[in-house]
């Protein structure tokens, strides 16, 4: 039966309203059918593998806590603000394949501990440093997201030599070139999930809000690099980004690799912020490629 007959005016008031009742449900089927942009949602974190080693290096007077997998040329993956190292859980088993991969704790994120100095990006970077020396490793390529992305051009800017070369996905040159996170629900279900990781893994389970506080304090006042800050790092380095980043605005992302010599501009397609968790055979395979890559 045609909707335009069963809507006709001879029917009853009683079956056209079931008729229209049945449009409506239908309609609404339809819609609720559509599959979710991977870019709007936040699979679960995932886990690492069981690790080559792991423990709590002492550093700049706290306790960082890491883990190492495979062997080969080593490269450090550095997470987000507010995350720890299990986001790492889907890239870590394949670049383990023909790397040593180290990952680690921010201070204050998981399993690190922290002191009272307040959080900064070069005081983070010196923490990078000082685990690369409690693991003998004199240089290495560093991944880093979000926060672990400033991190990352933070030491290829002052120690170079250290770095062979920086996938930096998600970084920020400055508070200007953050969105309000504020407004988007992915990110405001990160912040609610951190809250529980971080009561798992912190010593101290119950200072999350304080935690979130005094970061939110760094995001809003750091970095502050201008393009001649950026002009300076001669590291082999990607500027990368998602398509749908909830966070970072696509001109900053765009200043960044303009600015740095010789950088590469990478936008992943169909992800957010969380691009590591959303597609990670794509993230995986795009760091890869960025490993192997021979530079004349």
């Amino acid at each position: 039966m045609r909707l335009a007959h069963c809507l006709a005016p001879g029917l009853s008031f009683g079956m056209r309203a079931f008729f229209l009742g049945l449009l409506l449900a239908l309609v609404a089927s339809s819609v609720s059918a559509q599959p979710v942009p991977r870019w709007m949602t936040l699979p679960p974190t995932p886990s690492l593998p069981p690790a080559v080693s792991s423990g709590h290096a002492p550093v700049n007077g706290i306790s960082i806590w890491y883990a190492t997998f495979g062997s080969g040329p080593p490269v450090i993956l550095l997470h987000g603000g507010l995350a720890n190292s299990n986001y790492w859980g889907h890239q870590v088993p394949e670049l383990a394949k023909t790397h040593r991969v180290i990952v680690m704790d921010s201070r204050g994120h998981g399993r690190s501990t922290r002191d009272a100095k307040p959080y900064g990006y070069a005081l983070m970077a010196s923490d990078v440093l000082g685990l690369m020396d409690h693991l003998g490793v004199p240089q290495a390529a560093v991944v880093g997201w979000s926060d672990g992305a400033i991190i990352g051009l933070s030491l290829a800017m002052s120690h170079p030599q250290r770095v062979s070369r920086l996938f930096a996905f998600a970084a920020n040159s400055d508070p200007g070139g953050v969105k309000d996170v504020n407004k988007s629900p992915v990110f405001m279900e990160f912040i609610a999930r951190g809250e529980k990781e971080y009561e798992a893994l912190s010593a101290t389970p119950r200072e999350y809000k304080k935690f979130v506080e005094e970061i939110s304090t760094m995001w809003a006042t750091q970095p502050n690099w201008t393009a001649a800050d950026l002009a300076a790092i001669k590291v082999h380095t990607w500027i990368v980004d998602a398509d749908h980043d909830e966070a970072i605005k696509r001109e900053n992302t765009e200043f960044m690799a303009a600015a740095i010599p010789r950088a590469g501009l990478l936008l992943q397609p169909e992800v957010s912020h969380f691009s590591m968790l959303q597609a990670p055979q794509q993230f995986t395979d795009d760091v890869k490629r960025f490993l192997d890559r021979k530079w004349e």
